[in-house]
Parts: C-alpha cells; structure tokens; sequence
C-alpha cells in the first residue's frame, strides 16, 4: 500500500520542474527581448547621433566655405593693393628721375641764359642806335643787324625753353605729390585689409576645429575623403563638357617635360602615393608661404573658379585636346570662369582653403577626366 503514491509523487515532481524550466526560460527570454530592446534603443539614438553629426558636419562645411569665400575676398583686394603700391613706387622712381633731370637743365638754362645776358650787357655799352648811325659801310651795319637779331632770337629761345622746363619742373612735383599721396592711402588700406584678414582667418580656424571634431575617426575621415573625390569626379565630369567647345587650345602633349611648376614649394605628397585606406592621390600636394603667386603651367581658359568641398578654392584650366589643369586650396583666385588665361600668368595665391591645417597648392593634370602624373609635363 505504500508505494502506490510515489507514480503520484514523481508525476508531481516532473511537473513542478517543467513548471520552474517554462517560467526560468520565459524570464530568460523576456531578459534577452529587454536587452534586445535596448540595443535598438542605442542603435536609434546612434544612427540619430550620427545624422545629427552629418548634419553639424555640412553646416560646418557651409560655413568653412563662407570663411575661405570671404578670406579669398580680402586677399585678393590685398593683392591688389600691393600691386599698386609697386605700380606707384616705379612711378615714383621715374617721376623723381625726371624731377632731378629737369632741375640739372634748369640751372645749365639759366647758367646759358646769363651768359647770353651777359655778353649782351658788353656789347650795349655803347648805344646800339649810335652804332649803327657810326657805320659807313652797309655790309656792315647789315652784318651788326644780323648778329644782333641772332642774340636776340638765342635769347628768346633761351628764355621759352627756360619757361617750359619750369613748367615741367612744377608739373612733376605736383605728379609726385599726389602719388606720394596716393601711396600712403594705399598702404594705409593695405593696414586694414591685412588685419580684416586676421580676422576672417581665425574666424576659419575656430570653424576649422569644431569640424575636425566632427571627424574623429578614420572611418569618417575616410568618408569624407570619399565624399570631396566624388564632388571632385563631379566637377571634372561637368568640366569636361564645357572643354569639348574649345578646339583653338593646342594641348600639353609637346610640352612634356618642359613646364614649369605652378609654384615653388616642396613637394608634400606625390601622386599616386597611399592617402588613406584605398584612396591614392590623383595630384601632388605642395607645401609653400601663403600669399605666394601660383601661375596657370600653359595657356588656356578657365572653365571653373569657385570653392569645392574638400578642395578650398579650385581653378580649372582647359589646355585643349583632352588636357586640363587644376589648382586648389587656394587663399584666393585671380580669375574667373571664361578668362583666357597666358602661360605663366598669376592665376591663384596659394592658401589653405577647404580645410586645410597648412598652406600649400594641390595641383593636378588630367587628360580625357583621367588624373595623370603632373611631374611628367613639369621639370624640377
């Protein structure tokens, strides 16, 4: 009789374990759906975060751009205002030139003239009427006639030319006076742009750094990298279209070897080294002192003078037959779309445009949109 309870007992027992496995592996399943839960939550607030960061990442690009644009502005009035100032400093020279000159032919005119005075003072101490009344014979008093009517005219001449080299005397001062004047409201101009142009660099600084932090891995910078390349690619593309009018360039096939560097500088990064995971660079990067003159390798037509993300201020050149030069980070651009453009002419002044923490050029050449090594047409 007492063992026919322990079936009863054991049913039992399967039942309260099975009972305790169903509610342990319920919470277990309700633990991993709240955990679940809550990685979707960091997985939201991340892909919310990184948006957020894009968004504050193209406001910052935005406004490194309005920095560069405004910066090129001032640069280039300050270019202009140096160029001035050299233009009035050679014009100076020869106007003080031509002062000193001109003052050298004033005393020898008037050392000449009181010469003249002086030996017509000798010959009038005897009456001049009296003179000639005293001679008997008319080839001479026709000989007396014409010496003094010679005199006479020397003195004239004399004293006109005198007259009109005072006039230029005068002239010129009054020329050198309002350049002098000009000059230094030039250079006081120069005083001002050049500390508005302090401040808009550090304005771009200030822009710079908030942006950097925006980038704070590789993977990012990666993708920005990849971002400024296909805006790049863009660009060419459009480029391209455009150089397809022009069919008077004659290319830079036979100049291979022969060109100059747009710049002096030391070359940074060469093309086709490694720049950041698969990417190579498709152009050199220059290192040189902002504000030094960059100058177009060839002759041809600009075909785009703007800011491009990544690249700063760019100036694109058409060579014709399939070749284009391109020019970036520049501090500022002296030309703009449609300019026909000589060879060595000033087309930039090199910067640090689009970002850049150092200034220097990135100079590419293309041929038919594809990037070719810029030191097989430029010599060292």
């Amino acid at each position: 009789m007492q063992g026919w309870y322990r079936p009863f007992i054991i049913a039992f027992l399967l039942l309260g374990f099975n009972s305790l496995s169903f509610f342990s592996y319920a919470e277990t399943i309700a633990n991993r759906q709240s955990q679940l839960k809550d990685i979707q939550a960091q997985i939201d607030a991340q892909h919310s975060e990184l948006k957020s960061t894009r968004n504050q990442r193209n406001q910052l690009q935005n406004l490194l751009k309005k920095d560069d644009v405004a910066i090129g502005k001032v640069a280039r009035a300050l270019n202009n205002s140096q160029n001035k100032q050299q233009e009035l400093n050679r014009s100076l020279v020869k106007l003080e030139k031509k002062h000193a000159n001109l003052e050298k032919f004033k005393v020898s005119q008037q050392k000449t003239l009181a010469k003249q005075l002086e030996s017509a003072y000798l010959s009038g101490n005897h009456d001049y009427a009296k003179m000639l009344l005293n001679q008997q014979d008319p080839a001479s008093i026709e000989r007396m006639l014409t010496y003094y009517q010679y005199l006479n005219k020397a003195r004239i001449n004399a004293i006109e030319t005198l007259k009109t080299t005072i006039t230029d005397l005068n002239d010129t001062q009054t020329q050198l006076e309002a350049q002098k004047t000009e000059l230094a409201k030039v250079i006081e101009t120069q005083k001002q742009q050049a500390n508005a142009l302090g401040k808009e660099k550090s304005q771009r600084k200030q822009t710079l750094a908030q942006l950097q932090r925006t980038l704070s891995s590789n993977s990012e910078q990666l993708e920005q990298l990849q971002i400024e390349e296909a805006s790049l690619k863009q660009i060419i593309e459009e480029a391209i279209r455009e150089a397809k009018a022009q069919n008077s360039l004659s290319g830079l096939a036979k100049h291979r070897g022969k060109l100059k560097w747009p710049t002096r500088g030391r070359l940074a990064h060469r093309f086709g080294a490694s720049r950041s995971g698969q990417l190579k660079w498709k152009g050199v990067l220059m290192s040189a002192p902002e504000g030094r003159t960059i100058r177009s390798i060839a002759a041809g037509k600009v075909i785009y003078a703007d800011w491009l993300k990544g690249f700063g201020m760019v100036i694109v050149i058409d060579h014709g037959k399939g070749y284009m030069s391109l020019y970036g980070h520049a501090q500022a651009l002296l030309h703009s779309t449609g300019d026909t453009i000589k060879q060595g002419e000033s087309i930039a002044l090199v910067g640090q445009s689009g970002g850049q923490a150092e200034p220097g050029l990135y100079f590419e050449i293309r041929y038919k949109g594809k990037a070719v090594n810029p030191a097989i047409y430029c010599r060292s």
